[in-house]
């Protein structure tokens, strides 16, 4: 009698398990960014796209170049694997270890991202000749760590990365994410302006445009510059939708990446339903 109980109850959860997993319909998967430019393949968590977006968009509002998005991405990498962490040598905090007592702002200053971009970059400019420099000098003007060439070993996964945040390098951004949208496109547009400055958008309901005019490689740039940052942000924001450019990314399906569409070429929309 024991040995058949046993074997009807794991009969029974067999099939309670089978059931659960043909219901599944959104099974949960990894999340992660990719930027895959040329031969380079860099693989990196949400929050680090969302950080290294951030850099590319407030470096592109500056009027500064893409070397200083790379300079910027590899010295985070160094300094805290790009993540925004509350703790470091000594009094070193956030996504750039900046210390409050050398100068860098407070402990609460140095912790909120867009300030401590803002003040990396601040300083960076200051350092002449920065834009032809080597890269981990550079970092290293501006940082003075005590291992002034650890940048280095940085500098591939950062060029991939800001090549494509900045939009030189189309579709080659992706996020693979688990929401299925149900953000606000409020909150999308007043993120995106935060981080580009003033945009021209429209807004109906849970849909957002961008449209941009200019040089056909200017748009281009811009468009896909935009484009990837909503990518970055579509788990934080809640973002269903991003077309561009002949191509589309869509939340439920991201782990396909970018896919060729109708999209118009100098329109950027973004949707949360």
């Amino acid at each position: 009698m024991k040995f058949r109980w046993f074997v009807v109850l794991g009969l029974f959860v067999s099939i309670v398990l089978v059931s659960t997993v043909l219901r599944d319909r959104t099974p949960t998967r990894s999340e992660f960014c990719v930027a895959e430019v040329g031969s380079v393949r860099t693989q990196i968590d949400l929050e680090q796209g969302r950080w290294t977006a951030l850099m590319a968009a407030m470096a592109q509002r500056r009027g500064l170049p893409p070397r200083a998005t790379t300079i910027a991405i590899a010295t985070a990498f160094q300094e805290s694997k790009i993540h925004n962490i509350d703790y470091g040598d000594r009094d070193s905090l956030g996504l750039f270890q900046q210390r409050p007592s050398q100068g860098w702002g407070t402990a609460a200053q140095v912790q909120d991202p867009r300030y401590s971009i803002g003040a990396f970059y601040d300083a960076l400019v200051k350092v002449r000749g920065y834009e032809s420099m080597v890269i981990t000098d550079a970092a290293q003007k501006v940082q003075r760590s005590g291992h002034p060439g650890a940048y280095a070993q940085h500098e591939d996964y950062a060029r991939a990365l800001a090549s494509a945040l900045r939009g030189f390098s189309p579709a080659k951004f992706t996020c693979q994410v688990n929401t299925r949208g149900g953000g606000s496109i409020t909150k999308v547009t007043d993120e995106v302006g935060a981080s580009f400055g003033a945009i021209d958008v429209t807004t109906t309901g849970d849909d957002a445009s961008y449209p941009l005019t200019g040089r056909r490689a200017d748009v281009n740039a811009r468009g896909w510059a935009i484009a990837h940052y909503l990518v970055a942000n579509a788990s934080h924001l809640g973002i269903n939708r991003i077309a561009f450019d002949r191509h589309t990314w869509r939340a439920p399906s991201s782990q396909k990446g970018w896919t060729v569409s109708r999209a118009p070429g100098d329109t950027v929309t973004v949707s949360t339903n």
